[in-house]
């Protein structure tokens, strides 16, 4: 648990898991050009054995003097993944671990979506006598009026696509439900809890930003993936819908952060997750805190 001021930020983790291959996942990245970070990369981001790069799979939870915010809400249960066989189906202990952090369902004020993919949205609902229902009874679920325009748009145009799986099980059911709400990139959560546009993962991709006090963190998303983005910005992954406007959001978020004192939580770092980013030459590295 990171103490942010007046404010308390504690991951859920959900999996972590050697993921997938790095020129996979990075089409631009290259056994040449990924070489000489493999001494940092293994054993804590790149598993020795398939030599693919480590991802968790977590949530946080936000405690402001005021609410309880969950932002991001994994990958879930029962949920389609017909692609990820480690995902599909998949019987997990989110809620489980939820309470063991003292928290039920019902206690979560808000849920924050960085974005609307799978792997952040699964627990956004759950499946109750075969009908998927919001997990979080008293949560309003704050997401991007751009993003879900733009999955919703996606969804009527390719209903039994794979991405569609993800709107119909774990989105389209908060926005029927009425505990949707659509905002502003730039919204503001509350004080010293707001949204800032980061596109180009998604059309509608958000950093959530924190402030209390003298002290600030980053809430990243996918803005950066994995800790190999800081020494190369330029790689986007097969995932952003738009690889340029992502490496432009990527490196205006890592030269906003590099070398200050604001904590950066990535989504998808290998655990321990949160740091610091560092000047190191022309790139950047990653300084943790464990």
């Amino acid at each position: 648990m990171q103490a942010i001021g007046d404010f308390t930020l504690d991951a859920l983790v959900e999996l972590q898991e050697p993921f997938m291959d790095p020129f996979d996942f990075f089409p631009d990245a290259t056994p040449e050009t990924l070489a000489p970070h493999l001494d940092w990369l293994l054993p804590r981001y790149m598993d020795p054995e398939t030599r693919r790069f480590i991802f968790c799979f977590q949530s946080y939870i936000l405690r402001t003097p005021r609410h309880t915010i969950l932002v991001d809400a994994c990958i879930g249960n029962d949920k389609s993944f017909p692609h990820r066989p480690t995902w599909h189906r998949r019987q997990g202990s989110f809620i489980a671990d939820l309470a063991a952090k003292g928290l039920a369902p019902g206690d979560i004020d808000f849920v924050l979506c960085t974005h609307l993919h799978g792997d952040h949205v699964g627990w956004n609902t759950q499946l109750v006598d075969g009908r998927w229902v919001p997990t979080f009874p008293n949560a309003k679920y704050v997401m991007a009026r751009t993003e879900a325009e733009y999955w919703r748009g996606r969804h009527a145009a390719d209903p039994e696509g794979v991405r569609s799986l993800t709107f119909t099980e774990s989105v389209q059911p908060i926005l029927e439900s009425g505990q949707a709400v659509l905002v502003d990139m730039d919204h503001q959560m509350e004080d010293g809890v707001w949204l800032e546009p980061a596109p180009g993962h998604t059309p509608g991709n958000v950093v959530v930003n924190l402030k209390s006090g003298a002290a600030s963190a980053a809430l990243s998303g996918d803005v950066i993936h994995h800790p190999i983005q800081l020494s190369h910005p330029e790689w986007s992954s097969m995932a952003c819908e738009d690889k340029a406007l992502s490496h432009a959001s990527r490196r205006a978020l890592i030269e906003r952060l590099a070398d200050t004192d604001t904590l950066l939580a990535p989504a998808h770092f290998a655990r321990p997750t949160c740091g610091h980013i560092v000047s190191e030459g022309d790139a950047f590295a990653y300084r943790l805190v464990e």
